[in-house]
């Protein structure tokens, strides 16, 4: 991830809506969650408030979407916020590895 992107998607998540909405989507999982059922998680009551926090975070490439049927399911986008975390990273040890250990660790889902 270069900074123009990291840029755009620090700006997505610093509103408290959209931090909500990449959380509850990462703990989805990949099959994703419909547009309603993410309005129910985070409290984001109206359609436009939603899609507009939505269409942000795709915007900056966090979320992706797709259609089924009528809905439209939208899920964590894994490799964007994985960048994310390496850019955050991409240079901390300055080749003292014992200093990124814990960020480095794998993590682990509960």
């Amino acid at each position: 991830m270069d900074e123009p992107a990291a840029l755009a998607a620090f700006a997505a998540l610093s509103q408290e809506t959209r931090l909500r909405i990449v959380r509850v989507l990462v703990e989805a999982g990949p099959d994703g969650l419909a547009a309603g059922a993410i309005g129910e998680a985070v409290g984001a009551a109206g359609s436009s408030r939603l899609s507009f926090h939505l269409g942000h975070l795709e915007n900056a490439g966090l979320v992706t979407s797709r259609r089924e049927g009528r809905f439209i399911v939208y899920t964590a986008a894994y490799a964007a916020l994985g960048g994310l975390i390496d850019f955050l990273t991409r240079d901390c040890c300055q080749g003292h590895p014992e200093i990124c250990g814990p960020l480095a660790a794998p993590r682990t889902c509960t």
